[in-house]
């Protein structure tokens, strides 16, 4: 048996009110900071954006199912990831080039350290504005991202 939170009485299983206080039960307020999930799935949108970051199988497998690829917030989650992975790809492959020649290995060295570091921040930060339900846009690559997620 569930107690009242206002006064104390006992309220009935499956109760919406309070018999004594007329107050909401707790069974029937919704949760505060709860997302509702995606009609048909088990997933809210922020996690789905979330998870379009963990890599880019989960951003193209959101792009590819239903209902996911009609969601805006989903769909640009994903593309951003996508882009971000790409960015990043071309910037290591760049760095690894100028690695090879003899005085520029050493001078690209903090920069492998800097862009390992800052990619790992970056990445954190999109996880976590993903979770919170934000749109988070990195400077160019967020602009190419709605454009593609408006489409």
């Amino acid at each position: 048996m569930a107690f009242c939170s206002a006064c104390g009485g006992q309220i009935p299983e499956g109760a919406a009110v309070c018999p004594t206080c007329k107050a909401a039960t707790a069974a029937s307020a919704p949760a505060v900071g709860v997302v509702p999930p995606v009609a048909g799935t088990g997933l809210a949108d922020n996690v789905a954006g979330m998870l379009a970051y963990v890599t880019i199988i989960p951003a193209i497998m959101f792009l590819v199912m239903e209902p996911y690829n009609k969601n805006r917030f989903i769909r640009f989650h994903s593309f951003q990831c996508i882009f971000f992975s790409i960015a990043l790809f071309a910037i290591w492959i760049a760095l690894f080039i100028l690695a090879v020649i003899p005085f520029l290995g050493l001078i690209t060295l903090p920069l492998h350290l800097l862009l390992a570091i800052g990619s790992l921040v970056i990445w954190i930060i999109l996880l976590m504005k993903a979770n919170q339900g934000l749109k988070y846009k990195l400077p160019i690559i967020g602009d190419l991202a709605e454009k593609q997620a408006n489409a």
